[in-house]
């Protein structure tokens, strides 16, 4: 039996706004009641992240549309992974990890030594996947009036 097909990880393109704005909302929205607010990738401008190509698009095998993605911003000493987002339909398939290890292996290419992330205090499930993944809890403060969880992995 051939091996499964891997997904098609690519560059977002400005007709991919949409669809990545609807991935956006449906992996987001679900957190509001949790935090008390709209978490901050939903009001960020895709328009300009996908413009800056700073958004990567994950598109399973045998599916035309878009399950997730990732937003990278290289800095001095990281790449930060500024919002990594799974459609809820597509969840528990690996996808997420996925993205993470794409950011990571662009991180090495790009000579950086390590990848770092922020989430809401409050999103404990993903602080858990980020910490079996191997990233590290290294601030707790606020960003844009929002209590977040710094958090670095070394690679």
């Amino acid at each position: 039996m051939p091996p499964p097909e891997s997904p098609v990880l690519r560059i977002a393109v400005s007709g991919d706004a949409d669809a990545v704005r609807a991935v956006v909302n449906a992996a987001y929205e679900p957190w509001i009641p949790v935090i008390g607010m709209r978490p901050l990738p939903l009001e960020a401008d895709y328009d300009q992240l996908i413009a800056d190509c700073r958004v990567t698009v994950l598109v399973p095998p045998d599916e035309d549309r878009i399950a997730g993605l990732i937003v990278l911003v290289p800095e001095e000493e990281a790449l930060l992974i500024e919002n990594v987002a799974v459609d809820p339909v597509f969840q528990g398939r690996g996808f997420g990890r996925t993205l993470l290890a794409h950011a990571e292996e662009a991180a090495r290419r790009a000579g950086l030594r390590s990848v770092r992330l922020y989430t809401h205090r409050l999103m404990a499930t993903n602080i858990a996947l980020y910490e079996r993944l191997g990233y590290a809890v290294t601030t707790r403060d606020t960003h844009e009036g929002r209590p977040v969880v710094h958090m670095a992995k070394a690679l």
